[in-house]
């Protein structure tokens, strides 16, 4: 018999969120060319899964969370691409770990009970949005509103909640695609909110839409690969990261691109569009 030393370890396993998986339905947009006229728009639409968790905020109010797994794309635009614009250079690659993202952009029924808990840092009006409707995007919302919105969700539930960097949002806007937008190469009002009076990549599009502001979360019905809604159009959406003219120099972690050297007043950067 001979004696021999040992380590003992205690391995202490986190409760994890019990991930629920949900349906959804995505849509590839077809841009099909007819002889000498405008091309013709056909939108294509097929069913698909993912998981994720509902938050439960209170006042019967919830907040869907989805899971969005790690991966490596390519940040920024090809320099082909129709109407970019040159702080899209320069296009790198990005390693982005797994996280959680909101399904939706946040609604005025969410602002609203965030609004009422604790505060942390600065004051939150409870309805700053103009185009009002509880399940309609909050709007006319400053940076520091929306880091104090996550430090109050992040108090209330323990667990943490914070702005998006510029990567993650772009992954997962993109969601695996390499297109201008995740639908495909064009965008349409039966789509999405934006303002499509004026056409992209000259395709124009002659259905008669005025949506008059703000529309309601998941209106359109569809969602990108990863189930994410209202990724394009409706609202500009916050970012973590500083605002530069340009990709040179960005973090390929995906983390956030903050100068700490920064004096005085800071610009952040919105995604989105609206």
């Amino acid at each position: 018999m001979q004696e021999f030393e040992f380590e003992t370890a205690l391995l202490e396993i986190e409760e994890t969120e019990l991930l629920e998986q949900f349906n959804f339905e995505v849509a590839t947009v077809l841009v099909q060319p007819v002889g000498n006229r405008q091309p013709q728009i056909v939108i294509q639409k097929e069913q698909r899964q993912a998981s994720g968790y509902v938050e439960l905020l209170g006042d019967n109010v919830n907040l869907e969370m989805v899971a969005i797994p790690q991966g490596t794309f390519r940040m920024g635009s090809p320099q082909n691409e129709p109407e970019r614009y040159n702080n899209e250079d320069l296009q790198h690659k990005v390693t982005v770990p797994a996280f959680f993202m909101g399904k939706y952009p946040v609604t005025q029924a969410q602002w609203q009970v965030v609004a009422g808990l604790p505060q942390v840092e600065r004051e939150l009006k409870p309805d700053p949005s103009n185009f009002k409707g509880a399940d309609r995007p909050v709007e006319q919302v400053f940076w520091l509103d929306a880091v104090e919105f996550c430090q109050r969700l992040s108090q209330l539930t323990g667990k943490e909640y914070r702005l998006p960097t510029e990567a993650e949002w772009e992954y997962a806007c993109r969601a695996g695609t390499t297109t201008p937008f995740h639908f495909g190469g064009t965008i349409t009002p039966e789509l999405a909110n934006y303002n499509w009076w004026g056409s992209y990549n000259k395709i124009e599009i002659t259905k008669n839409k005025d949506f008059e502001g703000t529309t309601p979360m998941g209106q359109f019905g569809v969602a990108n690969a990863f189930g994410l809604y209202d990724m394009h159009g409706n609202v500009w959406e916050w970012c973590a990261d500083q605002w530069h003219s340009n990709y040179e120099g960005a973090p390929a972690d995906g983390s956030a691109w903050i100068d700490e050297t920064r004096s005085g007043q800071t610009s952040y950067v919105l995604r989105g569009g609206s």
